[in-house]
């Protein structure tokens, strides 16, 4: 998934907001987490929605840590609900996705959504940071929070708020780039692609 960097956007774009006087825990191990105060009821109740320490739960040996499956715009008016890009095409398909964008309908209301799996380790503050860049010039930029999961056999999903798509002959006149990242609080990058879509008058 991770890329040769694309040089219209700069890395510091794309690195999260940081949380003044945050500072990001010491990792643990899955066994670590587990083996945390028994007896803190809310401590229980956080490492249970991580599923840590529930049956059957537990990393898959060799997996990944994250792995992305999808990404999709979400619209109630999108032909079968959304329009979707498989993440787990070949690295030529994707590349191609900067050549092929995603056509959205003007003035619509949509949102993205991530599809993932978590193979071999908690993975804690997640964030998703997306730029859109048209002619060069970043017209856009949205930081969401993804947030702290463990590993589970069946993918998660996560919506992110809703936007607006533009509309008028401008904004159907080009072609938006767009760079993003799965990042965590200490800046580690795990899902790194380009792609982009168009504005049109109709799906």
């Amino acid at each position: 998934m991770s890329h040769a960097q694309e040089p219209s956007v700069a890395d510091d774009e794309l690195a999260p907001t940081q949380t003044a006087g945050y500072k990001p825990g010491e990792k643990k191990t899955l066994d670590e987490y587990a083996q945390l105060d028994a007896e803190d009821e809310s401590l229980a109740r956080w490492k249970a929605s991580l599923g840590i320490g529930a049956s059957g739960a537990g990393p898959t040996p060799n997996a990944p840590k994250l792995t992305l499956h999808s990404l999709s715009l979400v619209s109630p008016t999108a032909p079968g609900g959304a329009v979707s890009i498989n993440l787990e095409q070949g690295k030529e398909q994707l590349e191609a996705l900067r050549k092929n964008p995603l056509v959205v309908k003007e003035g619509v209301e949509y949102n993205v959504k991530i599809r993932f799996s978590v193979g071999s380790d908690i993975l804690s503050g997640l964030k998703y940071v997306q730029v859109v860049k048209r002619a060069g010039v970043t017209v856009d930029r949205m930081e969401e929070m993804i947030g702290s999961y463990g590993p589970k056999a069946e993918p998660y999903e996560k919506n992110f708020a809703s936007n607006e798509a533009p509309s008028g002959m401008l904004a159907r006149s080009g072609t938006n780039s767009v760079r993003s990242r799965v990042i965590d609080d200490d800046g580690t990058v795990y899902a790194d692609w380009s792609w982009a879509f168009k504005i049109a008058k109709d799906w």
